[in-house]
């Protein structure tokens, strides 16, 4: 271990951080080295304990969590295999940790670095929290922060003042190794810091700069869009029903460009295999992800499950309301949403996902769903991890969670079909990529209606946890991990779009429409305030 295996690692480490290795190679480099440790630590604690002697030279430890409420860490599984590539030692806590666990856990292996992870916005105040609470107990550890929702600026203005130690956001594997050896380095910490502190001194200054120019809420209501509605196709049916399709029948939904992202592998499939520097690369990848989507398919290793309705629905304002009956006297639920206060100066419209919904006395319909692929991925990733296949591991979450959009899309298709408006949309699967349909199926957390406890409704509407085995965590975030969930909008001129800067009075308006506190609200949109 000492000689030939960590000289060959170190080689990966090198080429890796020098950009002539890709990640896929220095996961599986990895599973090498680990199948070897565990083969020869029976023959190691045995010496050890012959001769007492100390604990193998490390170049530091880092503590990895993915933070209370959030359950999302192919990214930081990743991040830990390119640590221990490099001769660290990394303690995983998994998913869902509470602040307590992971500051325990840094005391108790006495670690050198602690690292957290998120991917949905409420993490973000989570990893605030424990920022704070490590300075409250005097804790003297570089604190690094990563996930798909974190960025430098909010690292910068929200996390970092909280706590005196260095607070550095890295942005993928490539920059982890890099930004651990200089934090570690009684050489390098002092001079690294200081150029990380001037560097996020910076961008607070710009963000504190002048706010957007915002209109009043009266006056964004007022530029809605005029949209028609004399074509209100009527679904098959109303209610919910379950679905529970093959793997096969998801797998031709597929789009594969994010799996090779997940693999820092940056280009759009099919163009990727042909790529003149990492394309080799890409179809070595991509020929294991077949490998083992046909072993996941046919072995049924994995059990797609979803639920989804149709329901008679109308526009009050900026929220939508969902009846039980065609008379439309019993409402069921109610859905809010945001509308855009941006002053765009351009004639264009301020939108609101209201707005694609008739008003009452017309009979408008919305649908809803929730759908994963997520059930029997931990046994299969566990499996794998037990036989120290980091590489099949990490390939088996990111499979799961491309099937997970897969049934989305393809779920999607289907309901256009029951609605009626799809019945002649004859699209290729590339077609449905590129969402060359009518309709829109926004999601709970996402910029055009970015409050994720709108799941909460949508939960107990469909019954998803009994109907579909899925649960939300105390952030609205759902596990399995795996999982896609929204509403289906049908209306021609429906589209995507960011709510973007919320004024405060947008904020008050919408507590008293939810009957949820200010501050409450404040704290799940705390990234859209303007004030």
């Amino acid at each position: 271990i000492e000689g030939p295996l960590m000289a060959g690692m170190n080689v990966v480490g090198d080429l890796f951080g020098s950009g002539k290795m890709f990640l896929p190679q220095v996961v599986k480099s990895a599973r090498v080295m680990k199948k070897a440790v565990a083969y020869l630590q029976p023959f190691m604690e045995a010496e050890k304990e012959k001769a007492s002697a100390g604990e193998r030279d490390v170049a530091g430890r880092i503590v990895l969590a993915t933070v209370k409420g959030d359950v999302h860490d192919i990214g930081k599984n990743i991040v830990g295999v390119v640590l221990a590539c490099n001769n660290y030692e990394v303690i995983d806590l998994g998913v869902m940790v509470p602040c307590e666990k992971i500051l325990a856990a840094a005391r108790e292996h006495k670690a050198d670095i602690v690292g957290l992870s998120g991917l949905i916005t409420p993490s973000l105040d989570e990893m605030v929290h424990v920022a704070r609470e490590m300075a409250r107990e005097g804790l003297k550890l570089p604190l690094l922060i990563g996930g798909a929702t974190t960025s430098k600026a909010h690292t910068a203005v929200k996390i970092a003042p909280n706590y005196q130690e260095p607070v550095v956001h890295v942005l993928d594997a490539s920059r982890a190794v890099p930004v651990a050896s200089s934090l570690i380095s009684a050489q390098h910490k002092p001079g690294f810091a200081a150029q990380v502190r001037a560097e996020y001194e910076k961008l607070r200054t710009q963000h504190a700069g002048p706010k957007i120019k915002l209109l009043g809420l009266a006056e964004a209501r007022a530029n809605a869009p005029k949209l028609k509605f004399d074509d209100l196709a009527k679904p098959e049916f109303a209610g919910c029903r379950t679905v529970a399709p093959s793997l096969g029948e998801l797998t031709r939904f597929i789009d594969w460009t994010p799996f090779f992202h997940t693999w820092e592998l940056r280009g759009v499939y099919p163009k990727i295999l042909q790529h003149e520097k990492h394309g080799e690369e890409a179809r070595k990848l991509f020929a294991d992800a077949q490998k083992l989507l046909g072993q996941i398919t046919s072995q049924q290793l994995l059990q797609p499950l979803g639920i989804y309705g149709f329901f008679p629905a109308n526009r009050v304002g900026d929220d939508v309301q969902l009846y039980g009956d065609d008379a439309r006297s019993q409402v069921l639920a109610t859905f809010h949403f945001l509308r855009q206060q941006m002053d765009k100066g351009d004639g264009t419209p301020n939108w609101c996902l209201a707005d694609f919904v008739a008003p009452q006395g017309a009979p408008d319909f919305i649908g809803a769903f929730a759908v994963t692929s997520g059930h029997g991925l931990a046994e299969l990733v566990k499996k794998f991890k037990a036989d120290h296949d980091d590489y099949n591991a990490i390939m088996a979450e990111a499979l799961a969670d491309r099937l997970a959009e897969a049934f989305a899309e393809w779920l999607h298709r289907r309901a256009r079909v029951e609605w009626g408006y799809g019945k002649n949309e004859n699209l290729l699967p590339e077609d449905l990529i590129q969402e060359k349909y009518r309709g829109i199926r926004p999601a709970a957390g996402y910029p055009a209606c970015p409050d994720h406890t709108e799941k909460n409704t949508l939960w107990q509407l469909l019954d998803v946890e009994k109907n579909a085995g899925i649960q939300l965590t105390e952030s609205c975030a759902m596990w399995p991990g795996s999982s896609v969930s929204g509403l289906y909008f049908a209306h021609p001129e429906s589209k995507y779009f960011a709510v973007g800067k919320l004024g405060r009075d947008q904020i008050e308006d919408y507590h008293r429409r939810k009957g949820m506190t200010v501050p409450e609200i404040e704290r799940w949109l705390g990234s859209y305030l303007n004030y």
